[in-house]
């Protein structure tokens, strides 16, 4: 039986400490990396699904932030032109369905790569 130095020292368990966080950290690595090989292997079929995800969700997002635009500019003009209130609302109802028609369009572009 050897004599164990520094058995119970502050620095050993530090190492410890230090080495199993290491390990903890490179497991999270090796899958991350197992799972982009998987993506380049299938022919990037992980990467195109999540490509159109994200799209569907950037075009609701467009879409939301246009038509918040819309309703702030018509309600702007209205308050500085009343009497104009009839032909600025019916304007402001169209390019909003346009935008909505657009936006739709988007979603059904994204999923559709997200299934297909």
């Amino acid at each position: 039986m050897g004599i164990r130095l520094f058995a119970d020292s502050p620095i050993r368990k530090f190492s410890q400490g230090f080495f199993t966080q290491i390990h903890s950290n490179m497991s999270l690595l090796n899958t991350i990396l197992l799972q982009a090989t998987e993506v380049v292997t299938n022919n990037g079929a992980g990467l195109a699904k999540a490509g159109g995800a994200f799209g569907a969700g950037l075009a609701a997002l467009g879409a939301g932030v246009g038509i918040g635009q819309i309703g702030k500019s018509a309600v702007e003009s209205i308050a500085r032109q009343p009497e104009a209130a009839g032909d600025i609302r019916a304007n402001m109802i169209l390019t909003a369905a346009f935008v909505e028609g657009v936006a739709l369009f988007g979603v059904i572009v994204g999923m559709l790569a997200v299934v297909l």
